[in-house]
């Protein structure tokens, strides 16, 4: 008899590994391994915008808020980021909640910034190229409207800026841009296990950002730009 190599492995045998992997990472990146369910229960609280001289702050939603977080961190002038739930109509929103759609909030990151190093305008460009702007009420793999991408501005200023900034990218683009731009309301800070998620467990933050595609779908809406 011929001995089977993995090369001949039945395709229903690899979708049955296939979905055995899946499962198992979704338990891991639901904090199946690390312990974080045992903090579900937790509450968000009201975030008071610092009011530090020399500061500014900013709110954007694009998607899952461990990789909005993780993507401005990475910018220069950035102070600092906090995950979050705004726009909704519950106070003190859990995890639970949002996720399941039941409070109207939108999970987004709050960016403290030096306006001396980055300008909103800057900031405005890397969320562009961070985002789904076509898709109102999903992002990636991450579908509801928890998960709608939203520019929330502070000032009049923001406004115009988000305005115009929106104006020039529809020119680069045929497919209408669907973000949304909002005033900045009251902003609350998710659960603790949520913030810097992508640095306190990066395994399980890589393969949920791997899973989603989200990179290789932002590679594609990038490559069709048109100019």
């Amino acid at each position: 008899m011929r001995q089977q190599n993995r090369g001949d492995m039945h395709p229903q045998r690899w979708v049955l590994v296939a979905a055995i992997a899946l499962a198992v990472g979704y338990v891991w990146l639901g904090g199946g391994f690390v312990g974080i369910t045992s903090v579900e229960a937790g509450q968000s609280t009201l975030v008071t915008p610092p009011q530090k001289p020399g500061l500014a702050v900013a709110t954007f939603a694009s998607g899952c808020f461990w990789c909005t977080e993780s993507d401005f961190d990475k910018l220069p002038g950035v102070m600092s980021t906090t995950s979050g739930y705004t726009g909704g109509q519950v106070p003190n929103p859990t995890y639970k909640q949002v996720s399941a759609g039941q409070t109207g909030h939108a999970e987004a990151v709050q960016v403290v910034y030096d306006p001396a190093v980055v300008s909103y305008d800057k900031l405005l460009d890397h969320y562009w190229h961070n985002v789904d702007p076509f898709t109102a009420h999903r992002q990636f793999c991450d579908v509801g409207s928890q998960y709608r991408p939203v520019i929330y501005f502070h000032t009049e200023d923001q406004r115009k800026a988000a305005e115009a900034s929106k104006a020039r990218l529809q020119q680069m683009f045929k497919q209408p841009i669907v973000v949304a731009l909002s005033p900045a309301g009251p902003f609350y800070r998710a659960e603790e296990y949520h913030q810097d998620y992508y640095k306190k467990n990066n395994a399980q933050y890589r393969f949920y950002r791997f899973g989603c595609g989200r990179d290789r779908r932002l590679e594609e809406i990038w490559a069709s730009a048109t100019h």
